[in-house]
């Protein structure tokens, strides 16, 4: 009887660890999960008629919309986040109708009223960077043209396009904020 009791016992604890690694397991792949949908891709579309580039998240516009208008060149540039969070920015998107550019600017970079000035409207959310360098992290710039009035954002990765940038009329590169590297077939890193 003693030996029943013992074994019976040594079940419960067996049952009780399964039952303990499996929900550990359930919370680390749920948070992985979160991790992945909070993900948005960052594209840059160029339109040859304008000679302009235009910065937008994975569904901001629908890539047919965009062909239709003429844009061409769909190029993924980073990975930044849907949702607010500790060390991210917002990032808004504004169009000028006049000269027919279109930027990407931090919260509180410039002012909605400096916008307006510029003939910039139609702010609207794109999606949320970093603040702070990090790893699996790419520091993200502008540039802006003062002859057209364009503005380009530009990974540092991309550090050859510079002479080429310079040579269309590009110059005044700033920083903006970090965005998230990732090649097509990369894991989500455990950072996230």
């Amino acid at each position: 009887m003693y030996f029943v009791a013992v074994f019976e016992k040594q079940m419960n604890m067996k049952k009780t660890v399964i039952l303990f690694t499996t929900l550990l397991a359930c919370v680390f792949l749920t948070s992985k999960t979160f991790a992945q949908e909070d993900l948005v891709r960052v594209f840059r579309w160029w339109i040859p008629q304008e000679n302009s580039y235009i910065t937008v998240a994975d569904g901001e516009f629908q890539d047919g919309q965009l062909i239709n208008w003429g844009w061409t060149g769909k190029t993924l540039l980073f990975f930044a986040y849907k949702s607010p969070g500790p060390g991210r920015v917002a990032i808004y998107g504004w169009e000028n109708p006049v000269s027919r550019t279109y930027i990407s600017v931090c919260d509180d970079e410039f002012t909605d009223d400096q916008m307006l000035k510029w003939g910039y409207k139609n702010k609207h959310l794109q999606y949320y960077a970093l603040t702070r360098r990090g790893p699996n992290t790419v520091c993200i710039y502008r540039w802006h043209s003062a002859k057209r009035g364009a503005w380009l954002t530009v990974p540092e990765e991309n550090s050859d396009e510079t002479d080429g940038l310079i040579k269309k009329g590009y110059n005044h590169k700033t920083y903006q904020y970090y965005g998230i590297y990732r090649v097509v077939d990369a894991a989500i890193y455990d950072q996230l």
